[in-house]
């Protein structure tokens, strides 16, 4: 059985010609071998797969090859190339510093670089991920790296440029190796299949590429895996099913229910993508990025800011054709709030169906005018938005005149709720330190405006801030370990507190500086605040969480018998 090579190591360019995506870096290394002009030390800096040892060895090679073309690429047919291909090369030395990262090591490699050369003229010493060494280390390595002999070349690669020391930093040329675009890699895998005599389609390359992130490597090792699992015939189908990725028929499919307004088709794609077993935060993720490709795909010129194969590019033109830049932006602004709140929310599911829900409202036309009642009592009008209707709105009828009824006809909502969107976490606090500044600002004064699921939350946090920088650290925690209960019907916020003791207190001391701050932050003043002891989803049962120093002092006793023995011998009043 013939002994099978990874596609990485077996397709890995050999010379600068065959670099890939780093064509600026291969041009500034050969003009200096062509020049003359080699530097003693280079430092190659860039994430994983984009070609660092792999540029190292190919320049090591062109320096020591002894018949090198015009443009200074190695001929791979003397003998020094010959023993650079057999790894039987005396002239370059590969050195892992995550495993000989001592001083002990950079003495012996002080002591190899003394050796001249036995074939070629230099001796190249590759240091991988040289982040790796110590600091002593390092140290101990700097006077070598600044005066070396004259036939050694140090060449340092490393993934991570911030931990290298500046006095390394400032004795190295320093080069930044750029992320392999999209389309690179599709070219790269597209030679690779066809020299394989393998068939793949082009939405599948791009898949792979995409989850190669910038790494070609990467790329070439999801490559082999999908070439195991489907064999020479590869289908889209059985790409995304083997990458467990995440088909982008659903987010097309999304976003046209939400436009004709069904919510409830939107529910059964989500939990048929649930029952799949992918991840909800990946899928609210994946649906920002749809929308941000269709409001980019708006414009002519925002198509180069997409890699995307031309059938698919075409897709995304059509939908974007049917969708308003305002339905976008505010489908944008409820997928990127879901995945803010995500993490902090007590049901992610009901967080997540929500927002479908809101996306498939944007979509649907308001009325010109809603039917309004006048008030039995004259008050300020809250706040609304501005919206423009075909036909000149009548006048609102005075108290002391009778309603006249409407014509029977279908149910129609009695009043259109204009929802804006939430505030940043840094406008509540800044209106919440406005408001607390001026004591002029009375509860009274205060128009309701409309309330919000992400702006009843964003205040939440805004407060919670507020008291830990007041140094009420204890309220700061009692307000962020529970994710508090919302009820935009009733104006109601739910306070989850860990037991009983804990409740009361707040109740007399804190909950109506609470309600007030609220009411000010979000410019409402229905919003209350009910303290609830949190209940455990296991047992049912009430949680018994220390808060006050009684109860501290109690549990201390429960739990140590010698605590309590010390307790009767000092006579305390611990109860």
């Amino acid at each position: 059985m013939e002994q099978f090579i990874v596609s990485a190591r077996k397709y890995r360019p050999d010379t600068f010609e065959s670099l890939i995506g780093q064509e600026n870096i291969a041009r500034t290394l050969k003009n200096s071998i062509l020049r003359g002009q080699l530097a003693h030390a280079y430092l190659f800096c860039g994430p994983r797969g984009v070609g660092k040892t792999t540029t190292a060895r190919i320049f090591a090679k062109s320096i020591n090859c002894l018949n090198p073309g015009s443009d200074m690429e190695p001929c791979g047919k003397c003998e020094s190339c010959l023993s650079f291909a057999e790894g039987r090369s005396y002239c370059i030395h590969e050195l892992d510093a995550a495993s000989n990262n001592s001083v002990d090591d950079i003495r012996n490699l002080t002591d190899m670089v003394r050796i001249p050369p036995q074939v070629g003229k230099y001796s190249v010493y590759i240091i991988d991920e040289v982040h790796m060494l110590s600091s002593a280390a390092f140290n101990a390595f700097l006077k070598t790296l600044e005066e070396p002999p004259a036939h050694a070349i140090f060449i340092l690669a490393t993934t991570e440029k911030h931990k290298i020391l500046p006095t390394i930093l400032s004795r190295c040329q320093t080069f930044d190796f750029n992320r392999i675009s999209v389309p690179d890699i599709v070219r790269n895998l597209t030679d690779i299949a066809s020299k394989e005599g393998i068939t793949i389609d082009n939405e599948s390359l791009h898949v792979i590429a995409v989850k190669a992130d910038g790494a070609m490597r990467d790329a070439l090792t999801i490559f082999d895996q999908i070439v195991a699992f489907c064999g020479k015939e590869i289908k889209y189908d059985d790409v995304i099913r083997d990458l467990n990725v995440l088909d982008y028929e659903y987010y097309f499919k999304i976003v046209d229910y939400s436009l004709s307004g069904d919510y409830m088709s939107s529910l059964l794609i989500f939990d048929e993508i649930l029952a799949k077993g992918f991840n909800a935060l990946y899928f609210v993720s994946g649906l920002s990025s749809h929308l941000r490709d269709l409001l980019v795909c708006r414009n002519s010129q925002g198509s180069a800011l997409l890699s995307l194969p031309p059938s698919l590019m075409e897709r995304y033109r059509e939908q974007a054709g049917r969708c308003s830049a305002q339905f976008i932006f505010s489908s944008l602004n409820i997928t990127m709030g879901c995945e803010a709140a995500y993490r902090q929310s007590g049901n992610q599911r009901l967080l997540i169906e929500f927002a479908l829900m809101r996306l498939a409202e944007k979509a649907l036309p308001q009325p010109a005018a809603a039917q309004t009642q006048a008030p039995a009592t004259p008050a300020k009008p809250a706040p609304t938005a501005q919206v423009q209707a075909p036909e000149p709105v009548p006048a609102p009828v005075p108290a002391s005149e009778p309603v006249p009824e409407p014509a029977p006809g279908p149910a129609r909502p009695a009043r259109v709720e204009n929802r804006i969107p939430g505030l940043s976490l840094k406008d509540m606090m800044n209106r919440a330190k406005e408001y607390e500044a001026s004591g002029k600002d009375s509860i009274e004064s205060i128009a309701d405006e409309p309330l919000t699921f992400e702006g009843i939350m964003n205040a939440w946090q805004s407060l919670a801030e507020s008291w830990k920088a007041a140094g009420k650290g204890s309220m700061y925690m009692a307000m962020t370990l529970h994710s508090p209960g919302i009820d935009l019907d009733s104006a109601t916020l739910t306070f989850y507190v860990s037991n009983a003791s804990q409740q009361d207190f707040i109740r007399e001391k804190n909950l109506s500086k609470m309600e007030a701050s609220l009411r000010r932050i979000l410019k409402n003043r229905t919003i209350k605040i009910d303290v609830r002891i949190y209940e455990s989803e296991d047992s049912g049962t009430k949680t018994a969480v220390p808060y006050m120093p009684t109860d501290k002092a109690r549990f201390l006793v429960s739990k140590k018998p010698e605590l309590n023995e010390l307790v009767k011998d000092l006579d305390l009043d611990v109860k």
